[in-house]
């Protein structure tokens, strides 16, 4: 916390609610064999099935918001397990497709399922998930999540006499 802050800071909020979440998932889903992170990809992999795309590892780390060489790391852990299944790409020889094998399908069900049901443990202070207020918390986030965020460029009119 800042000084001159009277309580926590929005960024201090922002990391223990991640933490907080992250935590809660990973025991949530121990005993299904997954990981938060590799949860985030085999659901993520299971929409983009649904919408009819067979992503590359280059695209699902794009849309998780992971590193690229973290997704490869997880996909390897996921595809040992029989989740998921890794292709060359027939239009780019040097990218990598992954897919969800029907174990990977069965067990990304269940996990969602799960999950569902902690979102609604995590959102019932707000009137659960169709609440008007979870709706405007959700705009929130998205906002946040849209804005650029990276260190202060030197020398830089806008941050000029500001201390990072």
């Amino acid at each position: 916390m800042s000084k001159g802050t009277p309580g926590p800071t929005p960024g201090f909020l922002v990391w223990r609610l991640a933490n907080k979440w992250r935590v809660a998932v990973d025991r949530a889903l121990a005993p299904l064999g997954l990981t938060h992170a590799q949860y985030s990809l085999v659901a993520s992999l299971h929409g983009m099935r649904r919408a009819g795309e067979r992503p590359s590892q280059r695209r699902l780390a794009d849309h998780t918001g992971l590193e690229a060489l973290y997704v490869s790391k997880l996909a390897r852990a996921l595809e040992s397990a029989g989740l998921i299944e890794r292709t060359r790409d027939p239009r780019d020889p040097r990218a990598v497709q992954l897919a969800l094998t029907e174990q990977g399908q069965a067990v990304t069900q269940h996990a969602i399922e799960v999950v569902q049901h902690l979102l609604e443990q995590l959102l019932e202070p707000l009137g659960g998930p169709d609440a008007p207020r979870t709706q405007a918390f959700t705009d929130e986030l998205t906002a946040l999540l849209d804005a650029p965020l990276g260190p202060p460029v030197p020398n830089d009119q806008n941050t000029k006499g500001t201390s990072p």
